[in-house]
């Protein structure tokens, strides 16, 4: 997947983990009630069945990453509402 400049996912979870292989650029990752954290390209994520979180480019640089996550009872993703261009914009 890849994201422009200043673009995030909205908050999700999924009923598995999630692991997210950045191959190119810079992004942000944060977990719901966490601190924002950058990611860069050949990092490797790895986010908890259930949590709620958010990816994205940062607002200067663009990212691409491969997302991997199992499906449960044929589901793989729980979205939930966009991120705020508050929370986009915090440290």
């Amino acid at each position: 997947m890849t994201f422009e400049s200043g673009a995030p996912t909205a908050w999700h979870t999924h009923p598995l983990r999630q692991t997210l292989i950045v191959t190119s650029g810079r992004g942000w990752i944060q977990a719901w009630g966490e601190q924002k954290q950058e990611i860069a390209a050949g990092d490797v994520v790895s986010i908890p069945a259930g949590v709620k979180h958010w990816h994205g480019a940062t607002s200067a640089t663009g990212m691409t990453h491969i997302a991997l996550q199992e499906a449960l009872d044929s589901e793989n993703v729980n979205w939930r509402e966009q991120v705020t261009d508050e929370q986009y914009r915090q440290p």
